[in-house]
């Protein structure tokens, strides 16, 4: 058996990031096949901690919460101490390979890892060819693995193919548990339309709720999540006001609710005539499109990014042009149909069927030749 050890700065058990949901699944996934993973993130520690027994804090590199990307750059400004950490970390556990989850807050740029240990970068995102530790990072390692055969075409489509590629897919944390077919009929009717997102104004929640049609009646619930990091100071807290404003305007029907522990979501989802991801730019996976899919609750999105393609015919896919109001008229005309709903619900949990811990592990495990 062999230890696989993952890195990112920002991981926390239950942190409402998609990198650190997958890197939770490929974790449950390497375990249940026997392995022994590891989890190294930045300092400091926190209570949460304990729900995952391999994490690993580093005592070289802490970061404030919410964190930006120059505060990262700040604590690796002389890299010698995290690296010389990180290596000493894998060989004194006998690490056989190691993961970086990102270019910088992976630490894949860098690549740490000792003499005969096999690497693999962990791709969510195809950066800007010019970024330099884009290149570093790909150039450094043995295997590039990007979470989605979507992903995949883009690193293609960019050149970037030089290497060995593997896909490895990210992973659900629970198994598929679609609602029965009365109770889904019912919610059709006058279930609440239901979304779990991070924090994030590429998101579109706020403009989304804004495009709501006046007469719109159903309930609408978002749950809504801050993470550890920021792309600008104060861009979470921005956004929160803005939903919150939307919900001032609409209170009859817009309720906003706290964050969720990961294997809350698919309940929270099952409970749901539909969810909607308003995302403005491409999502290269997401996490809760495929936790609706799991559970049989149809999916509205634009008509880019991954979510059409997971989808398929349990979910709607608005074209960019129609903008945000263009998502509740599809949703309306779902919900309005039957048939249509009643099939779109029979298709979604075939749709992520194959996204299983124990699937992505193997994957990820034949890539770096174990």
């Amino acid at each position: 058996m062999s230890t696989i050890a993952f890195c990112l700065l920002s991981y926390r058990p239950d942190h409402p990031s998609g990198i650190e949901r997958s890197i939770a699944a490929l974790v449950e996934g390497v375990r249940r096949l026997g392995h022994t993973p590891l989890i190294l993130a930045a300092g400091p520690g926190r209570q949460e901690d304990v729900k995952e027994p391999g994490l690993i804090r580093l005592e070289t590199i802490t970061l404030p919460r919410p964190a930006l990307n120059q505060d990262v750059l700040a604590a690796l400004a002389d890299p010698a101490p995290v690296v010389e950490e990180v290596r000493g970390i894998l060989a004194r556990h006998g690490v056989d390979a190691v993961c970086w989850a990102d270019t910088l807050w992976g630490l894949g740029y860098l690549n740490p890892a000792p003499q005969g240990v096999t690497s693999a970068l962990m791709v969510h995102k195809i950066r800007p060819s010019g970024e330099d530790r884009w290149q570093r990072a790909l150039a450094a390692v043995d295997v590039v693995c990007p979470a989605s055969d979507y992903l995949a075409a883009q690193g293609a489509a960019a050149g970037l193919h030089h290497g060995t590629w593997v896909t490895v897919p990210n992973a659900l944390l629970t198994a598929p548990a679609p609602v029965e077919p009365a109770r889904r009929a019912a919610l059709r009717g006058d279930g609440p339309i239901r979304i779990a997102s991070r924090v994030e104004p590429a998101k579109g929640l706020a403009e989304f709720l804004a495009a709501m049609p006046e007469n719109w009646s159903r309930p609408v619930e978002l749950v809504l999540a801050e993470a550890d990091f920021e792309f600008w100071s104060g861009m979470q807290s921005q956004v929160i006001a803005d939903c919150r404003e939307q919900a001032a305007r609409r209170p009859d029907v817009i309720r906003i609710l706290p964050a969720l522990g990961w294997l809350e979501v698919p309940a929270f989802l099952a409970g749901a005539a539909a969810t909607v991801i308003s995302s403005t730019e491409p999502e290269t996976f997401c996490h809760t499109a495929a936790e609706a899919l799991s559970v049989g609750t149809p999916v509205i999105s634009f008509d880019f990014g991954n979510v059409p393609t997971m989808a398929g015919p349990a979910g709607r896919a608005v074209p960019e042009a129609d903008g945000h109001s263009g998502l509740w008229t599809a949703l309306a005309d779902l919900l309005a149909d039957p048939g249509t709903y009643r099939q779109a619900s029979w298709a979604a949990p075939g749709r992520v069927k194959d996204f299983t811990c124990e699937a992505a592990a193997a994957t990820l495990l034949a890539a770096l030749g174990l």
